[in-house]
């Protein structure tokens, strides 16, 4: 079973639906008691930063969920869930996040090198580039995947940034150290890809495949 992390700002319906069709077991809830249930949780994520981690430090779901990846519980985090992940933010001033993997999320400038403004948020549909072996990315082909953000992480860590997109910039957009994983993408909303990632997924929890 699946405990997906529900304090206020995921998309619950479409991460949820996506387990049903794999006919995967879940669980929606804010308890740690319940969630700890759980073989490994989800942490989807719509919004913003420093709104999400003001919720999940004040509920106790920040200590939480360090508490249970410590213990070595799988963790994957969506869209902004996947934000939350990294060390710290810098929208609507620097928020310290969860610290699980090494990054700042930042803004995109909006204006490349060569002067031409861009759109932002990168929305719609870009492709992937895989950069490392991952039990998240077995057998999955690179393909297009439905992004909709403003920010990006910026990492030093290379070796965390499993799979990425170019939008101006180089986005990390699979991630991923041990146990914690991520994606920018909404892998729910990515067609096969996106289900193939979650599958993986879940054979990451039921231990068919390891970290």
């Amino acid at each position: 079973m699946i405990g997906i992390i529900d304090y206020g700002m995921g998309n619950l319906y479409s991460v949820s639906k996506a387990l049903e069709r794999m006919n995967y077991e879940y669980v929606i809830s804010d308890k740690p008691e319940i969630l700890r249930q759980a073989k490994g949780l989800i942490l989807p994520g719509v919004g913003s930063f420093k709104d999400a981690m003001a919720i999940l430090t004040e509920t106790g779901l920040a200590s939480f969920i360090k508490e249970i990846t410590n213990e070595g519980k799988p963790l994957l985090g969506i869209c902004l869930g996947m934000q939350l992940l990294f060390e710290e933010s810098e929208e609507n001033g620097i928020t310290k996040g969860l610290g699980l993997l090494s990054g700042r999320v930042t803004r995109f400038p909006g204006t490349a090198a060569n002067g031409d403004t861009y759109k932002v948020p990168h929305m719609g549909w870009n492709d992937l580039t895989f950069h490392h072996k991952s039990p998240l990315l077995e057998g999955v082909e690179q393909g297009h995947v439905y992004f909709v953000h403003s920010y990006y992480v910026d990492t030093t860590d290379k070796e965390v940034v499993l799979a990425s997109s170019s939008y101006d910039v180089d986005v990390p957009a699979v991630v991923g150290k041990g146990n914690v994983l991520g994606t920018q993408f909404h892998p729910e909303k990515s067609s096969e890809i996106g289900l193939a990632i979650l599958q993986n997924y879940a054979d990451i929890v039921e231990g068919r495949i390891a970290t």
